[in-house]
């Protein structure tokens, strides 16, 4: 019954969020206007662009579209195991976390890459467009545009900024409860959703 509520209050945030982003560009590109492509300009971690130089992610959150609504910042996201969960706490409200929680709950296979992080492969890739790069920590939950993975950082050691590093939420686990992830079916679904007081 939560999930099933949950997957109302989703699908009502990215329609709102459609409806204000395509009103938002109506007002902007009215019809026959024409526009000149974006300049290039050197990239930083706080620019916040898609990994092709694209415009800026968007200011406005559904949460000021519906001030009662869920909010994406915040919310708990487990990984549950037969052996362990991992919850994460989402950290940014950005295309690739609204369409991350967009298709949960699912299910995935989590493995060892690098001694440095836990990856896992969703069902498809991520719209993404929008959302900005990050210098990854230990206890970062991200998602690698190039191929498409989620990777729990453990050992972020030497890792730097990068746009096709996307940033999505933290995690508290060690790395042997991340090890319990492995070799088993995860379940990943919405555990808790932070609501606008």
């Amino acid at each position: 019954m939560r999930i099933r509520r949950w997957r109302i209050a989703v699908a009502t945030l990215l329609t709102t969020a459609a409806s204000v982003s395509c009103a938002a560009q109506e007002r902007a590109d009215p019809p026959g206007a024409t526009t000149s492509p974006p300049r290039s300009s050197p990239r930083s971690p706080s620019a916040a662009s898609s990994g092709t130089g694209g415009a800026p992610a968007s200011t406005g959150t559904p949460a000021e579209a519906d001030p009662a609504g869920p909010r994406v910042v915040g919310t708990v996201v487990r990984f549950t195991s037969s052996r362990t969960s991992v919850d994460v706490t989402i950290g940014e409200d950005s295309p690739a976390t609204r369409d991350f929680l967009s298709m949960l709950p699912t299910t995935l296979a989590v493995e060892d890459l690098s001694r440095r992080e836990k990856i896992s492969y969703l069902p498809r890739e991520l719209e993404h467009a929008g959302t900005p790069g990050s210098d990854p920590e230990d206890g970062d939950l991200i998602y690698f545009t190039p191929w498409g993975n989620l990777g729990f950082y453990y050992d972020a050691t030497g890792i730097d900024y990068a746009d096709d590093t996307l940033h999505l939420g933290t995690y508290d686990a060690s790395r042997e409860q991340l090890e319990l992830l492995e070799d088993d079916a995860v379940e990943v679904t919405v555990a808790e959703v932070t609501v606008m007081p």
